[in-house]
């Protein structure tokens, strides 16, 4: 659960397309639009500042590189990271670079600064041959958060639970990136697990 100040706290969610919300939402609002609009909004933290540096085709080591750009100069109080679904790409002989480059990117976070890691969401099933080790960086996520001590945002797991063995298409533009409801999913799911209540019922 995420600790609330009494004053104004700066929140950054860095990550890769899906947390960027570019194209596939169509016009909708992304997941990281939906906790603005919770935190700033309905939780009446009108001075709170919600910044998004997803960037698109990224992973977890083109973040490291660009930390102090997408994370560091904004210090914040809560730091989301979403990472994977471009990592896996690697196949599963990109686990310990994924490794590295998560604990390095939380390392470089101040002291102060609580650690949100978010596991990436199911794909579709005509993308799981080119994402086939995805579920064993999603585990990889888990196990860094057990390690680090980050709260952990299990979307995989939420995915699974609602789908199962279905094709989760209906949450998703393409067999990689979530629609509107996708991400009206995933920010119901991150604003429950954080103790930050609920921005729609579905």
């Amino acid at each position: 659960m995420i600790r609330l100040s009494d004053g104004p706290m700066t929140w950054v969610a860095t990550g890769d397309s899906i947390t960027q919300a570019v194209e596939h939402t169509h016009g909708a609002r992304g997941w990281v639009e939906h906790l603005h609009e919770r935190i700033r909004w309905q939780l009446e933290r009108l001075t709170d500042v919600v910044v998004n540096t997803g960037v698109s085709g990224w992973s977890a080591a083109d973040v490291l590189a660009a930390h102090d750009r997408l994370i560091g100069r904004f210090e914040p109080d809560v730091l989301s990271v979403s990472l994977g679904t471009n990592d896996c790409l690697a196949g599963e002989d990109g686990l310990p670079e994924f490794r590295d480059a998560m604990h390095r990117i939380i390392a470089g976070a101040s002291p102060h600064t609580q650690i949100v890691l978010h596991t990436p969401v199911l794909v579709g099933v005509s993308g799981r041959d080119r994402r086939a080790a995805l579920p064993a960086y999603c585990q990889a996520v888990r196990e860094i958060s057990m390690e680090t001590g980050a709260l952990l945002v299990d979307h995989e797991a939420h995915w699974l639970a609602h789908h199962g063995t279905d094709d989760p298409i209906p949450w998703l533009d393409d067999p990689a990136h979530p629609n509107a409801t996708g991400h009206l999913h995933m920010a119901n799911h991150t604003l429950q697990t954080l103790g930050l209540g609920n921005l729609n019922p579905l």
